[in-house]
């Protein structure tokens, strides 16, 4: 009894219609027009007979998950010829092979119950077998030559497409990134604005600066809090920054309404990652203190650090004597940097 419900006709129309809109648009008109009828005749034949075995006993689902089967593999291994520089005299042939064993393979694994994903790797690997004692095969008779050989088993059309899909999809994962980003910092932006804005009107004072950036911005609220440190500090600071960094931070320290551009909020923020706008920590060996030292020496006279550690201990002043001729005291390091930044924090 044919099994009720299974259209194979109109199924084998709907694949070759959805292979219509896959196929390579590179392709010659002929080339895919001979890859669309090959799917749509090999899934109609296939469709028939499973529609026609009364011994098969299948479930409509079944006759349609084989047929599936072979309209796909058809569909990747006809443009896998196609690109392989066979001609066209010989496809027929490889596919009517190709297609008869994924019938056979299919079938006898549906009936066995084999689970899916191994139904469906055994297909693959009878399809890749096949195809590839057919490219052999016509070496052997001197049809094709070796590179025209290599050319043809080097072709995986499905494999292709996979890495296309995977590719497209890390694009859209990546766009959807960088938008959901976008989103996040202009929501950012606009509660800044909003509490600026409402600071600026409890208090009366202007409106903030349109247009700063997010590096502005910190370097201003650094530039509130050396406002209320002392000289000598705020030129150690300074010193730590590039000279346009330094020259930015001094500009917004002489401006009067500082403080309107920002408000507690933002404030608390920005100085939370000012940290990532500071020069990393140089790691303290015996180069650098003497490098240190040496800058020290050039200048600044020598009469005014001696001035400095006249009252020191013994340790202290041979430390820095023998520094001026570029040897490093017996002394732990520590102690070295804690030397050389006592002397440079004192001129």
């Amino acid at each position: 009894m044919p099994i009720e419900g299974f259209d194979y006709k109109g199924f084998a129309a709907n694949m070759a219609e959805q292979a219509k809109e896959l196929v390579p648009k590179d392709l010659q008109e002929f080339e895919k027009e001979y890859i669309v009828k090959t799917l749509g005749n090999f899934t109609l034949l296939a469709g028939e007979a499973l529609f026609n075995d009364d011994s098969l006993n299948l479930t409509p689902e079944q006759a349609v998950f084989i047929t599936q089967i072979i309209a796909e593999w058809s569909f990747h291994k006809s443009i896998d010829l196609v690109h392989s520089g066979i001609l066209p005299d010989y496809w027929d042939s490889i596919m009517q092979k190709i297609a008869f064993t994924i019938f056979e393979v299919a079938k006898q694994a549906v009936i066995r119950k084999i689970p899916q994903d191994q139904l469906l790797q055994a297909v693959e690997h009878h399809v890749i077998k096949v195809y590839k004692a057919s490219i052999e095969e016509l070496q052997q008779k001197g049809v094709i030559d070796e590179a025209t050989k290599d050319r043809a088993e080097s072709q995986s059309n499905i494999d292709a497409m996979a890495q296309q899909a995977q590719a497209e999809q890390q694009r859209q994962q990546q766009l959807q990134a960088e938008e959901e980003a976008k989103k996040h910092e202009e929501a950012k932006i606009r509660r800044e604005e909003r509490r600026a804005q409402r600071r600026a009107q409890r208090h009366g004072t202007t409106a903030p600066i349109a247009g700063i950036t997010q590096k502005q911005m910190k370097l201003m609220s650094l530039a509130l809090v050396l406002k209320i440190l002392s000289q000598d500090k705020v030129t150690t600071i300074l010193n730590k920054f590039g000279s346009e960094d330094s020259q930015q931070i001094s500009q917004y320290m002489n401006m009067a309404d500082l403080e309107s551009h920002l408000d507690g909020d933002l404030l608390s923020n920005c100085l939370k990652e000012i940290k990532e706008f500071l020069p990393s920590k140089r790691k303290l060996t015996k180069e650098n203190i003497l490098g240190d030292l040496l800058r020290i020496y050039r200048e600044t006279p020598r009469e005014k650090i001696e001035k400095i550690i006249k009252n020191e201990r013994p340790i202290v002043k041979r430390f820095i004597s023998q520094a001026y001729d570029g040897e490093f005291a017996d002394i732990p390091v520590r102690v070295a940097g804690i030397i050389a930044q006592y002397v440079e924090d004192s001129i």
